[in-house]
């Protein structure tokens, strides 16, 4: 008995697509040379906020992205509803080529890089010296990380109110790095905000720290839109995770531009390749030119030795460096 009747050209009948499909398959995928460039705010459960022009859109990855993902700081292409009115969604077809990458993993031993930010020039490194304590081989691996993605590094620390910031600059000290004190009156004030701000001026600038320190009520000092902060528990020192999300926040007046991340408790190393940290010294860098293939720059037969000796740099940098490099065998608190 025949399904459809006798008749094969009744209207009725339902034509399946082939195997192949109804039209022939092609591998040029369009350019999409009309797309509009946007910047990425946020991500939050796979749905993109990105800045158009004067506003801000929803969007997608686009499948032809493959597992290739936007995060905050990109550089992306968009098409689709460009309007940002409610209910609409556009598609990111194009990551533009990053400047720079800022990664971390869970500890040492995970190999799965976790991308931070891209496209920030600077790190600033948000530190409490007090309530919490402070962490310095936190701070030493958030150094390396900044030194390896080609950031310069920036201490803030805060909290200057409940103990004093010396003995912590002081084993900072060769290393060069700027930094900034501030206390929770000046930020009430204005005056510490003021002081960070100068040095984020015509930048995007990370801000990467421990729980509880402070770094998103800085944060809400420096640009006009506020986050919700938290508190420090009495009973174990440690922060509440109050920010979820990294958020990317203009200065006032298009001067530069902020980026608030999630408060981190560990800043794992395993993705650093230790030959580019000795970049950031660049007054030791010749010295490695008779160090032994593969040197670590912490053995014996390291030429960085003799290269001080002779008194091409001071000892405290190379103290410094190799101090750096072993964070990766170190644990944060050991």
């Amino acid at each position: 008995m025949r399904r459809y009747g006798k008749n094969p050209d009744e209207d009725d009948i339902r034509v399946r697509p082939n195997r192949k499909g109804n039209r022939p398959r092609t591998n040029i995928r369009p350019k999409h040379e009309d797309a509009s460039e946007g910047f990425v705010l946020t991500v939050d459960r796979g749905r993109l906020h990105v800045l158009v022009e004067d506003r801000t859109i929803i969007a997608m990855k686009a499948r032809e992205l493959g597992r290739k993902g936007a995060v905050v700081g990109d550089r992306v292409a968009v098409v689709g509803d460009l309007s940002g009115a409610k209910d609409t969604l556009a598609r990111i077809v194009r990551v533009e080529e990053r400047s720079s990458v800022l990664r971390r993993t869970a500890d040492d031993d995970d190999p799965y890089e976790r991308v931070v930010v891209a496209n920030a020039d600077q790190l600033a490194i948000v530190t409490a010296l007090a309530d919490p304590e402070p962490r310095p081989r936190l701070i030493d691996r958030c150094l390396v990380a900044a030194y390896d993605a080609g950031l310069e590094p920036l201490l803030v620390l805060t909290k200057s109110d409940l103990a004093s910031p010396d003995k912590l600059l002081e084993s900072y000290g060769a290393l060069g790095v700027p930094y900034v004190v501030t206390s929770r009156e000046e930020l009430t004030a204005g005056g510490a905000a003021e002081r960070v701000r100068e040095r984020l001026t015509d930048r995007v600038t990370a801000f990467v720290g421990h729980s509880g320190v402070g770094k998103t009520t800085l944060v809400n000092a420096l640009v006009e839109r506020q986050r919700a902060t938290g508190h420090v528990n009495a009973v174990t020192g440690r922060g509440r995770h109050t920010t979820t999300s990294a958020l990317a926040l203009p200065l006032p007046g298009d001067t530069g531009w902020v980026i608030d991340t999630p408060g981190v408790r560990s800043f794992g190393l395993h993705h650093v390749d230790p030959s580019r940290v000795i970049l950031a010294f660049p007054d030791l860098v010749p010295g490695t030119e008779d160090c032994p293939r593969a040197c670590s720059h912490d053995e014996p037969d390291c030429a960085l030795d003799q290269w001080v000796t002779d008194g091409h740099a001071d000892p405290q940098r190379l103290y410094s460096l190799r101090r750096l490099l072993a964070t990766r065998e170190r644990r944060e608190g050991d």
